[in-house]
């Protein structure tokens, strides 16, 4: 979900759009046999896609199995996770053509490696649908960034589901709730939200769908739902990766992003997609900041001599987080020993902007949507904002139990090209843009840590009653400055709390994700944090109370006493 609309769900909680809300009930767990993840003796989990590669053209390995083990894994796991909308019928096809391929010399980055795609990027060869009934069947071409990674070799395996719409459709909501896709289930706990709007890839990834993922963000939704699943987010610099054959919230700010369970995979699927698209004009300010092959930046020593500020007030409350503020501390202990000097506190000045950007976001999205409609879907689909809100009406059987409120004051704006919107987006960008530049260029920086997310909360039985009960006051998130300013952004996971993933993020300037790949590869091979999924049912509403229990039925990561410190070796 992104985190403007958890603030502006807030903000509608005074004119009484939020509700209260009560507890949800735990799914039923599962058996230790469904979650394996060894293949030909191999532990896939463990694996990076340059090892898969490997152990494939040393025939220890081949994309058939890789692709039946995920297919077998999608059956088994996803009746409790909701994480996948469709499964490609061509997916071993696909895999067998790869054998084929390798056998006869070809060695491109992604061949034969299975990736599970957001539902709202468009492909040829499964329904994009945004999660809604109102796009239920529709098939565009593939989206420039499928075009590259099939060029690259990779195996669309799988639409994963999503907050539908991104989460720009009604207040309150629920993150990863979607018509079509049901709602998602993080792995960690069930009955725990996988934050959003890219739940399904975060959860899909995390849980072994596939090897990699491919999410979308505007504001916060690679990096948090990456947070939340324990897993690596990288949210772009705009203009890194096309966004043509994606549906939209705004060009302003969208883009797609790598979601991967380590910082080599994600820095290998990042360069697969990048390149000039002719039909998504930002992609040509790339041209001498984006690579094809983001490893050469993976470096053990990245951290040495960095000068990292840390960011808290503004992501989160120590009085109320304290387990956040002991991870933190650990963090900037680990920046430390690998060598970075730590400038404590580096707060960025981002609340004047998110007014503005609202603002930009409804009326830029009235338009966008439109223009994506219009382009990329066939006769009889919906092709204005005001024609879906109508088939929401009309169809509440399928759309609800939400409302289109959202969407309804979108409606109500003059579209992109009012002086509202034009004023609203030109402020809310250079806020944030001088907000980073500014706190970087002060403190002579490299880069700024903050923590991208808070433990995963319970999702409502009674899905209307939305996200954290309306209440955002224990909301942990850093995304916006990024989002606004369309700079790049790393999450990395950091710690735990009981048996809740806890990222990092990593924040630059504009072109900085060479920079921000290095630091979070250092700082991951140093800590090594990341843990498969247990899949417990259910942990109760206090993560830090319950994790004793936890640690000894499911051997996931303990608190320490009352603060969560990161497991680090």
């Amino acid at each position: 979900m992104n985190r403007p609309i958890r603030r502006w769900l807030a903000l509608l909680a005074l004119l009484a759009l939020l509700l209260t809300a009560a507890g949800a009930a735990a799914p039923i767990g599962l058996a230790r046999s469904d979650t394996s993840t060894r293949v030909a003796g191999i532990n896939i989990d463990a694996k990076t896609i340059p090892q898969l590669e490997h152990l494939m053209n040393h025939h220890r390995l081949t994309s058939v199995q890789l692709v039946q083990f995920y297919l077998h894994r999608i059956a088994k796991l996803n009746p409790k996770l909701h994480a996948v909308i469709t499964v490609s019928s061509k997916a071993l096809a696909d895999a067998r053509a790869a054998d084929k391929a390798r056998r006869h010399g070809d060695r491109r980055p992604l061949l034969g490696i299975p990736v599970i795609v957001k539902d709202n990027v468009d492909t040829s060869r499964m329904p994009t649908t945004a999660g809604s009934y109102a796009l239920k069947g529709s098939r565009p071409s593939d989206a420039f960034i499928v075009q590259q990674l099939r060029a690259a070799g990779a195996i669309i395996i799988a639409k994963a589901n999503l907050s539908e719409w991104a989460n720009f459709r009604s207040a309150p909501s629920s993150s990863g709730w979607s018509g079509i896709g049901g709602q998602t289930n993080m792995p960690y706990v069930l009955d725990r939200n996988p934050c959003g709007s890219s739940s399904g890839t975060g959860v899909g990834v995390a849980a072994d769908l596939a090897t990699v993922g491919v999410g979308t963000e505007t504001d916060g939704s690679v990096v948090c739902p990456s947070g939340a699943n324990g897993i690596v987010g990288i949210k772009p610099t705009v203009g890194l990766l096309s966004r043509s054959g994606i549906v939209p919230i705004t060009a302003d700010q969208d883009t797609s992003g790598p979601m991967a369970r380590n910082v080599t995979d994600a820095a290998v699927l990042l360069g697969a997609m990048t390149g000039v698209d002719p039909a998504d004009p930002a992609t040509a300010d790339q041209a001498g900041h984006a690579y094809t092959n983001y490893r050469r930046f993976l470096d053990k020593h990245a951290l040495e001599g960095a000068r990292i500020g840390v960011w808290r007030e503004g992501t989160y409350d120590p009085t109320i987080s304290p387990e956040i503020d002991a991870i933190m501390n650990a963090t900037v202990a680990k920046l430390e020993a690998q060598g970075a000097t730590i400038v404590d506190p580096a707060r960025i000045p981002i609340e004047p902007a998110y007014g503005p950007e609202f603002t930009a976001l409804l009326c830029e999205f009235k338009s966008d949507i439109a223009s994506y409609l219009a382009a990329h879907t066939a006769a009889g689909y919906p092709k204005t904002l005001l024609d879906l809100i109508n088939f929401n009406n009309a169809h509440p059987q399928l759309e609800g139990p939400w409302n289109s409120a959202i969407f309804d004051m979108a409606q109500a704006t003059g579209g992109r090209g009012s002086a509202e919107c034009v004023a609203a987006r030109q402020q809310a960008t250079s806020i944030a843009q001088a907000a980073i530049n500014d706190t970087l260029a002060a403190n002579n920086l490299d880069a700024i840590i903050a923590p991208t997310n808070g433990p995963a909360w319970v999702t409502n039985s009674d899905p209307t009653k939305g996200d954290l009960d309306g209440d955002f006051s224990k909301f942990v998130g850093s995304s916006s400055p990024s989002a606004i300013a369309g700079y790049g952004s790393v999450t990395v996971p950091a710690g735990f709390i009981g048996p809740l993933p806890i990222g990092v993020s990593f924040i630059g300037g504009r072109w900085s994700e060479p920079q921000l790949i290095g630091f979070a590869y250092d700082f991951e091979q140093a800590t090594h944090v990341r843990v498969p999924p247990k899949f417990i049912p259910s942990i109760g509403a206090d993560p830090v109370a319950a994790a004793a229990s936890v640690q000894a039925q499911s051997n996931a990561p303990a608190t320490h006493g009352h603060s969560a410190v990161p497991r680090m070796r």
